[in-house]
């Protein structure tokens, strides 16, 4: 189908009808075997939504500026991508509407999520008839879902590994982030580990500073964790963050954790690229270590509402790419996050199958053909009056993971430790017998407090700690 413009055309070629209007084609229906994907348009004034949809969609697939001749060499009607709905964003005064544009399977390489951004994301962002744009969900099909490895091992096999069930994990990050030596480092991992954590972890810019190479703190934080476990007989771990400049550096530092007796390991994986992720992924499953993954410059990308990608994509990217565990954002805590579209991204993280639901931000219903969960890690800014809404907000497939929460309290890092492994025991007994945590999570940790002094102290340092701002991506 061939659209015909009904005024005098402000884009690319003054005065003439542009060919890529061709890629407008409203009376198309996806297969499935498309890859579907959501687009916030914001056109430049005076661009009709028609001209910027089908410009999206031109040259994120086979189409350029002006016609060529090769392309008689091709069968453009099989390969290229088509806008087939266009729906104006209600309230917005700039002209933005969503643009939801279908591409053929075939345009796409198999198992590659660095193939498939530099195809739907790599070019078009910088279209000058274009105020902004935003790629807000995708929709992968089964027969691409089937080509990408996933997580290493899952929610299910984690749990059978570290042998913890029917709660949330806990987890801290060492404060401060930089400039502790490795053997002082080792020290707060073993307070918090003792005290009653699950996990600690390396922050997203610990790599091998000078204060700190890495293989000093692997061999330090070893140490601590095989003390932990020794005196509390809980299985215990630290995620040690492998990223590094190169691919072969990153797999030397996986190869000597694994060598150590760590079960788990850690990526950044949006600086360090997902053909990094990817490649560690594999060897974590092939090897059988977890794989946390860190999110670090994921705002850089994300949070303006109108421009970037969101999170929900960059989610569902690292399921397909491969990680155990991803930070999601805690919503009542010190970063962005509102809470009906964190639990959207976070259902396409650990269920099988999640519906279209526009209340939460899910564009498309997602299948991921019994692909392993994804654990969401809640940190940042979160203290023990926070649990019961964590508790409440994540449910158990999850890591609670408190920093300043814990090596801020003013008895040391284990009595922190223990403030929260008693606030999240209270929070679940209190949830497995029937009472609502988000009402009553105050009175709940307040009792908690009569038996254990470590909690009181927390309840009484953090009680006025709050976050309370405005969310500035919302739905």
């Amino acid at each position: 189908m061939v659209y015909t413009m009904s005024k005098p055309k402000t884009g690319y070629q003054a005065g003439v009808k542009d060919y890529r209007l061709t890629y407008y084609m409203p009376d198309y229906v996806p297969r499935d075997t498309d890859i579907l994907a959501a687009f916030r348009v914001t056109p430049q004034p005076g661009v009709p939504a028609e001209e910027a949809a089908a410009a999206v969609a031109a040259e994120s697939s086979t189409g350029t500026w002006t016609t060529v001749w090769t392309d008689n060499l091709t069968d453009l009607d099989r390969y290229k991508g088509r806008c087939y709905d266009i729906e104006p964003v209600p309230g917005a005064t700039d002209g933005q509407f969503i643009a939801y544009i279908a591409y053929p399977l075939d345009l796409f390489e198999e198992g590659s999520i660095t193939n498939l951004l530099t195809s739907l994301v790599g070019n078009v962002f910088g279209f000058k008839a274009l105020t902004a744009l935003r790629l807000e969900d995708v929709r992968f099909p089964l027969a691409l879902v089937k080509t990408y490895p996933g997580p290493p091992h899952g929610i299910v096999v984690e749990r059978d590994k570290i042998n913890k069930y029917g709660r949330p994990l806990l987890g801290c990050t060492i404060k401060p982030k930089l400039g502790l030596s490795a053997k002082n480092y080792g020290r707060a991992v073993y307070e918090c580990l003792r005290g009653g954590l699950d996990f600690t972890k390396d922050d997203e810019n610990i790599n091998s500073q000078p204060f700190m190479r890495w293989r000093d703190r692997f061999l330090f934080v070893q140490s601590a964790i095989e003390k932990a476990q020794a005196e509390t007989g809980e299985i215990k771990g630290h995620y040690l963050n492998v990223t590094a400049g190169t691919c072969e550096e990153m797999m030397e530092r996986a190869e000597f954790a694994k060598e150590l007796g760590s079960p788990i390991i850690m990526h950044d994986y949006l600086t360090g690229g997902f053909t990094a992720n990817t490649t560690l992924s594999k060897w974590c499953r092939r090897n059988g270590m977890l794989l946390h993954i860190h999110r670090a410059m994921h705002a850089v990308i994300d949070r303006q509402k109108n421009h970037g990608i969101h999170f929900r994509v960059l989610a569902k990217c690292l399921r397909l790419s491969g990680g155990d565990h991803i930070h999601t954002g805690t919503v009542v805590g010190k970063l962005e996050g509102d809470q009906a579209s964190t639990l959207g991204f976070v259902d396409l993280l650990r269920e099988d199958h999640v519906e279209r639901d526009p209340s939460r931000g899910i564009y498309f219903t997602q299948d991921y053909a019994s692909m392993g969960g994804v654990m969401a890690v809640a940190s940042g800014g979160i203290h023990v009056w926070h649990m019961p809404a964590l508790v409440d907000i994540f449910g158990d497939d999850s890591v609670l993971q408190f920093g300043g929460g814990t090596l801020g309290h003013p008895w040391g890092n284990a009595p922190g430790a223990t403030a929260n492994r008693v606030a999240l025991e209270a929070c679940l007994e209190a949830r497995n017998s029937g009472r609502d945590l988000k009402r009553e999570g105050g009175d709940i940790l307040r009792e908690a407090c009569r038996w254990s002094p470590e909690l009181a102290v927390a309840c009484e340092l953090w009680k006025e700690i709050k976050f309370e701002y405005a969310t500035v991506d919302t739905l």
